[in-house]
């Protein structure tokens, strides 16, 4: 079915002109399947008894710690340590600074402060306070989202999701295998494969927090999981420049009109057009990113029939114009 500009329909919408996909059956796997990682820093870390270091903030980024060998502390500032033993994973979202501590009550400096052997610009190794005694093993990175829908994602994430060895499957216990044998010897492509099963292990990681933590199952990542406003927040995610209204994203959602919008608003915690405003806003912020995106192809790609109306919506929703976006993303290459 073509889509067509929906009645009642205001802002300056029209409909895309894109085929409608059918509603999704899991809106939480689909949300999973937009994480997409870019690495920033990786490293190799092992650390001597006792011992320890810290890990600054990075901004709005995810720092991972996977444990290959021996015992250790991780502690955000605010927050009890929390323990972590081989095969153990941790996942420090919100860019929060951190310690790794092989005791408590060592002293910590700065990641960037002790002395690393770069095998090139985005994978290190590093060895601190090894003296031939009890060591732990770590494999350590920074890693950045691409897509609005990590945001909303990883916003709902604790200080430090902490996935047990215990809790975890087979198939990342493999990954965490691979991933000690390539770090400690490193060959032609390690350095690839290492980034590459990271990035697995990440999405391992939260994908396990997602099954087994009670906060998983509240606000927005709830609302994904509910069986009607599930559907219609996937579809909101697949096609963010179709006409959408209550009226339609209800019939989406196998819902009446007035029982979707109050279980979405009670679910969501805003209204269902406020949410895909907000939602289209994000997608336009991350294409401008793009130089080759022109502010008017970025409005006619989310269903806006005038620039005009799209700059004002995004003035509106963001604070400022899509202009000042504009100018803040990268000059292409020549």
């Amino acid at each position: 079915m073509i889509n067509r500009p929906a009645a009642g329909y205001h802002d300056g919408m029209v409909a895309s002109d894109r085929t409608r996909l059918p509603p999704s059956a899991d809106a939480l796997g689909e949300a999973l399947h937009l994480l997409r990682l870019s690495g920033a820093f990786y490293c190799r870390t092992e650390l001597g008894a006792p011992s320890g270091l810290t890990m600054p903030p990075f901004g709005n980024a995810l720092s991972f710690h996977a444990v290959i060998t021996g015992n250790c502390q991780i502690t955000v500032d605010g927050h009890e340590p929390v323990q972590l033993a081989a095969g153990d994973i941790a996942l420090v979202p919100h860019g929060r600074g951190h310690r790794i501590t092989t005791q408590l009550g060592v002293s910590t400096p700065s990641i960037f402060d002790l002395p690393h052997d770069y095998v090139s610009q985005r994978y290190a190794v590093l060895h601190h306070g090894v003296n031939g005694g009890d060591r732990v093993e770590l494999l350590c990175g920074v890693v950045e989202f691409e897509h609005p829908a990590a945001t909303n994602l990883i916003d709902t994430l604790p200080p430090v999701v902490h996935v047990r060895d215990e809790t975890t499957s087979s198939g990342i216990r493999v990954m965490l295998t691979a991933l000690g044998d390539e770090a400690q010897h490193l060959r032609p492509g390690g350095e690839t494969i290492i980034t590459r099963l990271s990035d697995i292990v990440v999405i391992q990681a939260i994908r396990s927090w997602l099954e087994t933590d009670p906060l998983a199952r509240t606000g927005w990542l709830g609302a994904l999981r509910d069986h009607h406003v599930g559907r219609a927040l996937a579809a909101i995610h697949r096609d963010p420049g179709s006409g959408w209204t209550v009226a339609s994203l209800a019939t989406t959602a196998m819902m009446s009109r007035s029982a979707f919008a109050a279980r979405f608003t009670d679910l969501v915690g805003e209204p269902a057009l406020r949410y895909v405003t907000r939602w289209r806003m994000a997608i336009a912020a991350d294409r401008l990113n793009d130089p080759n995106n022109s502010i008017a192809q970025v409005a006619t790609g989310l269903g806006y029939q005038s620039e005009a109306a799209f700059s004002r919506a995004f003035k509106r929703t963001v604070g400022h114009p899509p202009s000042r976006a504009r100018r803040h993303a990268p000059t292409p290459a020549n």
